[in-house]
């Protein structure tokens, strides 16, 4: 049966759909949804529905491509004064870190292959291959789980995990590549010049995302579009473009294009605010088609001759190699407390980078390399369960959740000013106990720089004026340029549950 088109897009949409509806159920069970994203791949793969995909190419285009868009996300939305006070420690992790968890993962599986597992008969170099591929924490992860539960952490935390998360994918990848080359050339490496080719792909990396991103932010400016719907569509043509030309000038393109995003982010630019919502957009898309690509991939039988020697390495990782990896890493910097360490150290998550990964031994045909597809899967699989689960409750545990702000979701009022107008606005519903307060908007003990822009009744809204007579059942948007002016408003009229949304 040839595919066409139509059945591809027909196909295509039906899985994401069902992907958006088993994402937003699971979502009210702390099931991390990217994990659901990947399992609905799996059930429609071949041991499933039978919708066939063994295109490792393909899957390897797909992956390249919505990564790179997730990380230039995942930099675009970091605030760098947020990072700048964990920069060195985010970058031990990033580098230090992936190699220390590369070592002593490998050296672990090769043991575990020796003394337990003799049948599996894998040399050191495919065991160090197999953990270089799951040796950096996963970016879509990191800022999926964290982003989509809240989570408001003391001490600079999730800076500290989104910064690490978004920059040591490349020192995993060229560890990747490096053993794959060593494996299939049968000869022994030169560790000067795998040093310098490290080296030269992350400084052209960096470089290359720095200067870049500065001269993508030029060119928003200064371009003149006759149609403002076009300028998210440049952002995201820049961002591929810093990925590729980088790649082209050996250097690494996902670091780049992660600092690339970060100098765009801070920046100002015209139609910020529109053009950030769309790659925010484009990046879930992304890790949806991703999940979903990467679940297709996998045979679910072939997991069962894995399944107890990747269960053995999992807990190695999770409970050994990560922990005692970061604890050396972050060694040097003594403000980083003990809890502290302890929690980096749960949010090891691996994901979709780690399969990505594994797809390249096996579209270069590296012997073992199905094998350590499938060892990583099932890692991926119980990092998310185990870890991805348990962010919040561990958080707590350790004492490091702040409460956090309730910033609500105007869904009547989508109401957006510019980044530059500091402000921050409210709903308030009114209610019988409320209007004991005042029946006249002019009544109602509104403290100063405090307004009522705009009043639901129903579903009509309309401008308000002081002689404005209130009903149960309306919804003020109230704004201000102090918040504590409106936490001064819900005093003043009896509401506790304060929450507003804040423009900076």
């Amino acid at each position: 049966m040839q595919i066409g088109p139509e059945l591809l897009l027909l196909v295509g949409s039906i899985l994401f759909f069902i992907s958006l509806l088993v994402g937003k159920t699971g979502h009210r069970f702390g099931v991390p949804i990217l994990l659901l994203f990947l399992v609905v791949g799996m059930v429609f793969g071949s041991d499933g529905f039978g919708l066939d995909f063994e295109n490792v190419q393909t899957a390897q285009t797909i992956g390249t491509i919505c990564l790179t868009i997730i990380l230039f996300s995942g930099g675009l939305d970091t605030k760098f004064s947020e990072i700048k006070p964990v920069i060195w420690p985010g970058v031990m992790l990033a580098t230090l870190g992936v190699f220390i968890t590369a070592i002593l993962t490998g050296l672990f599986t090769f043991w575990l292959s020796g003394h337990m597992f003799p049948s599996l008969g894998i040399s050191l170099l495919t065991a160090m291959l197999l953990a270089s591929t799951f040796s950096s924490t996963d970016s879509a992860s990191v800022f999926g789980i964290l982003r989509s539960k809240g989570l408001s952490l003391k001490h600079n935390l999730r800076p500290l995990l989104e910064l690490e998360s978004g920059s040591n994918d490349p020192m995993a990848y060229m560890l990747t590549i490096v053993f794959m080359n060593i494996i299939q050339s049968g000869s022994d490496p030169n560790i000067g010049m795998v040093a310098l080719t490290i080296v030269v792909q992350l400084a052209v990396g960096a470089g290359m995302g720095y200067l870049l991103g500065k001269g993508a932010v030029t060119i928003i400016n200064r371009i003149r579009m006759d149609n403002s719907s076009f300028y998210p569509i440049l952002l995201l043509t820049l961002g591929v473009f810093i990925f590729a030309s980088t790649y082209y000038l050996k250097g690494n393109g996902y670091l780049a294009v992660y600092i690339a995003g970060l100098v765009i982010g801070n920046a100002k630019f015209t139609h910020k605010r529109t053009s950030m919502k769309f790659i925010d957009g484009v990046a879930w898309m992304s890790q949806i088609l991703l999940f979903i690509t990467l679940g297709l991939l996998v045979n679910p039988a072939e997991l069962l001759g894995v399944i107890v020697p990747a269960l053995i390495v999992s807990a190695f990782l999770i409970f050994i190699g990560r922990p005692l990896t970061v604890f050396l890493t972050l060694l040097p910097f003594r403000k980083i407390g003990f809890k502290d360490n302890l929690y980096i150290s749960w949010v090891g998550l691996r994901g979709a980078v780690p399969i990505i990964f594994a797809i390249l031994p096996l579209a270069a045909g590296v012997p073992d390399a199905r094998w350590i597809f499938n060892m990583v899967f099932v890692i991926t699989i119980v990092s998310l369960l185990v870890q991805g689960t348990s962010l919040p409750i561990v958080a707590r545990w350790l004492n490091l959740a702040e409460k956090p702000q309730k910033h609500k979701a105007f869904e009547d009022f989508d109401v957006e000013f510019a980044e530059e107008i500091k402000s921050a606005m409210t709903e308030i519903l009114i209610t019988e106990e409320t209007l004991q307060y005042g029946k006249n908007l002019i009544e109602m003990p509104l403290p100063d720089r405090t307004l009522v822009v705009m009043v639901k009744r129903g579903e009509r809204y309309f401008v308000p004026t002081g002689q404005t007579e209130l009903f149960a059942g309306d919804k003020l948007l109230v704004i201000s340029d102090d918040e504590e002016a409106l936490r001064e408003t819900y005093q003043n009229i009896g509401i506790s549950d304060f929450s507003y949304q804040k423009n900076q």
